[in-house]
């Protein structure tokens, strides 16, 4: 079944029309549109489908709403959960390939020892990526952004997980300073220019 869009006409939403229709209509890059899946509204711009439709470049939008320290440290422990599960579906398999219990005991312990640095990696790919947020984030509803509120380049999110390790040496005191921002920036977030953002309705 083809995507169905609705559209804010003259302050009232319209439709749904379907994403062949919407050719037909004079929508501009500042109109309002979102499908039934969306739990707001966003400027037809901001949606990758409808930029290739009709023509449009993405512009920039100032973000407004920002992650609080809470929803981060939430998709921070989903995320982990994520990472210990694959971590478990690959210690059962490299233990099951050798019978001697020194071997078995010593793979279990390195794999365990790669989970935090096995974030970072992880963490850069998905931040820089169309999803602009790992998978914790983006259940919740955030992103990471560049102070412009446009996704972030590989380097520039390599650039912020590094910069974590600052954070982490200020034993929490990097994070707890996101408390004090209007922003919610965290040490490691002013470092790279960066900001985590969330949808309004969250």
């Amino acid at each position: 079944m083809e995507k169905q869009y609705l559209v804010v006409v003259e302050g009232k939403p319209r439709g749904p029309y379907s994403y062949s229709e919407l050719k037909t209509l004079s929508i501009r890059p500042t109109t309002f549109i979102k499908t039934p899946e969306m739990d707001d509204y966003k400027e037809a711009h901001e949606l990758s489908e409808l930029r290739e439709l009709l023509g449009f470049k993405e512009q920039a939008v100032i973000p407004q709403y920002f992650a609080t320290l809470d929803q981060r440290l939430l998709a921070a422990a989903i995320d982990y959960l994520i990472i210990f599960a694959v971590y478990c579906f690959v210690a059962v398999l490299a233990v099951s390939l050798t019978d001697k219990k020194v071997i078995q005991i010593a793979l279990s312990v390195a794999a365990l020892a790669l989970i935090p640095v096995s974030r970072i990696p992880y963490s850069i790919l998905l931040e820089s990526s169309g999803r602009q947020g790992t998978f914790g984030k983006v259940l919740l509803g955030l992103k990471v952004t560049d102070e412009n509120g446009l996704r972030i380049t590989t380097a520039r999110a390599a650039s912020r997980n590094l910069a974590k390790l600052i954070s982490k040496l200020t034993l929490g005191v990097g994070y707890l300073s996101g408390f004090f921002d209007k922003r919610q920036q965290c040490l490691h977030d002013k470092i790279a220019g960066t900001l985590v953002v969330r949808d309004r309705l969250v």
